[in-house]
């Protein structure tokens, strides 16, 4: 993995993700394409969520299509997947005294919402 995806995953984020991610359904027919590595999906969600960037313009430096990349996440939001790597992190981290919190700031975002059939 190269550097620029290896920030966007460090390999402690990628040990407890692999603590909670659900396991890839096996197809009982075999065939099709090989399924988009785990840690590349990951990094273009980080990527996304970090950059703002629109899941269509995702760079190819992910490897995978916007759309396997956003399936991936709906699936992973349906499974909780964040929901629990968050608390494992504040529980983990936390614990240790690795957090820092002074560094925290909450600030107000305005976010504009959407229109119907937009």
């Amino acid at each position: 993995m190269d550097t620029f995806l290896q920030r966007l995953v460090p390999d402690e984020l990628w040990e407890l993700f692999q603590r909670v991610v659900p396991s890839a359904p096996t197809r009982p027919q075999g065939g099709g394409r090989r399924r988009a590595d785990d840690r590349m999906i990951l990094a273009a969600i980080v990527y996304v969520a970090t950059t703002g960037c629109a899941w269509r313009q995702l760079p190819p430096v992910f490897s995978a299509s916007w759309r396997t990349v956003n399936r991936r996440f709906a699936e992973w939001s349906a499974a909780r997947v964040w929901a629990e790597l968050y608390r494992i992190i504040l529980d983990e981290l936390g614990a240790r005294g690795e957090l820092d919190w002074s560094r925290c700031v909450i600030d107000s975002v305005s976010v504009r919402a959407m229109k119907r059939g937009n």
